[in-house]
Order: C-alpha cells, then structure tokens, then sequence
C-alpha cells in the first residue's frame, strides 16, 4: 500500500564530528576575487551589473563566517575539506562539456585555483579540483567521504544556486544527512539565494553559521539534540 510518512527526526540531528565533514565549495580566488580570472574577463559595464556587486558584497559578508566555520569544525575535530574549479591537464581538456561551454578553466598550478586567504587549507586537509558543476560527479569526494566514515556532510560556498545546490542535492541522494549553512552562501541576488534555499529545503537542514557553532559547542559539552521540521530554513 502507498505511504507518506515523512521521517523529521534523522535529518535534523545534530552533527556527531567523528563522522561529520565540513566541505567548502569554489571559496577560490578564480571566482571571489576581483584579482581573478572571472572578474578581470568582465567589462566594466559587467563590473557594475546590480548582480556582479551583489555577489562581491556577499562575498565579502561572507569571508568571517566562512572563517568562523572553519575554526569552529576543526575544533570540533571535523574533517574539513574543499572543492575548487580546476582542470587536471594545462589545456583543460578534461572538463566537463558544460564547463567548457561555459569557458570555465583554471590550469593546476593556477594562483586562481587557491582558495581565499581567510580558509586557506591546513596542510593535511584534503582539496578536490572539479570540472564540473556536481563536486561528487566530476570528483571522487563520495568514495573520500565513505572512506574517512562520514555521514553527516555541511556545505557552505558558492554559488547558492548552482553549485552547492548541486551538491546538496547529490549529498542527499547519495545518503548523506546534509547540513546548509545558510548565511555562508553567495549568489548573484537575494532573490536567488532564498528561492534556492526554499528549493533544496526538502534535501537537507539549514542552519546559520552562529547555530552551527552554538550546536557544536553543545555537542562539546556533552549537550545534542537538535530542534526543527523537514523544511526548517534561514536567509
């Protein structure tokens, strides 16, 4: 017989470390720096597009959070991790079709394949180069998340709508519980980031950087539990 019986309970548990993975997505100088290849290519009527300064703004609003993020994680004795938009050969060959229609390539060995200063990578967490807009289709992170036994996957980064929406919908698919940090994702509006949000909020919870901290924190001290509904989100 048909069913629905929507299961709220494990899908809103908060995070257990051990088996929790922070990953970071294109948090990279090619495309959140105004020193980068994206920004440089753009005329200067681009430049000052309503949706180019909106994403930079974000961005820049998003720089300590993604910084808290990352300091809070490793004291919680999470993996943290990052994807970047890379290719594996010098002439880019590699990519996926929809990158090179897009006119995506960032060689290895390109300073633009370098994450932003505020969550440089330490030296013995793990950095994924991707050629495609799914990090876990163009790159061996589900086989990585398995391996180091993670269950429970945050993601944070941009863009809102593209990527990490990709890989919050992935994630989910693959069975991973999946945590949105919401305030720590740029697009290109605000209209964007909320109906993204609204999109994805059957795949995964959404929690603001200060609830995440507070929520590990709580689990540091021996606290857990978590409030909320399928759906629960945050701007």
């Amino acid at each position: 017989m048909a069913f629905y019986r929507p299961e709220t309970g494990p899908r809103q548990a908060a995070l257990h470390p051990p088996a929790s993975a922070l990953l970071f997505v294109d948090v990279q100088r090619y495309n959140c720096s105004k020193n980068g290849a994206i920004y440089q290519s753009l005329s200067e009527e681009e430049r000052q597009s309503e949706g180019v300064r909106h994403f930079f703004q974000r961005v820049e609003e998003c720089v300590p959070l993604w910084s808290r993020l990352q300091r809070a994680c490793r004291a919680a004795g999470m993996e943290v991790m990052y994807t970047v938009i890379q290719s594996l050969t010098a002439d880019g060959r590699d990519r996926g079709l929809d990158y090179k229609l897009s006119g995506f390539h960032v060689p290895p060995g390109s300073p633009d394949a370098q994450m932003l200063e505020c969550i440089a990578p330490g030296p013995d967490e793990i950095v994924l180069p991707k050629t495609s807009s799914s990090v876990f289709l163009s790159t061996n992170l589900d086989y990585l998340l398995r391996s180091l036994g993670v269950r429970q996957l945050v993601l944070a980064g941009c863009v809102t709508d593209q990527c990490v929406e990709h890989a919050v919908r992935d994630a989910c698919d693959l069975g991973y519980l999946v945590t949105l940090v919401s305030d720590a994702c740029a697009t290109y509006s605000q209209q964007r980031h909320k109906a993204s949000l609204a999109a994805v909020a059957g795949y995964c919870r959404q929690r603001t950087t200060t609830e995440l901290e507070a929520e590990l924190a709580e689990v540091a001290t021996g606290g857990g539990g978590d409030q909320g509904g399928r759906g629960q989100q945050h701007a």
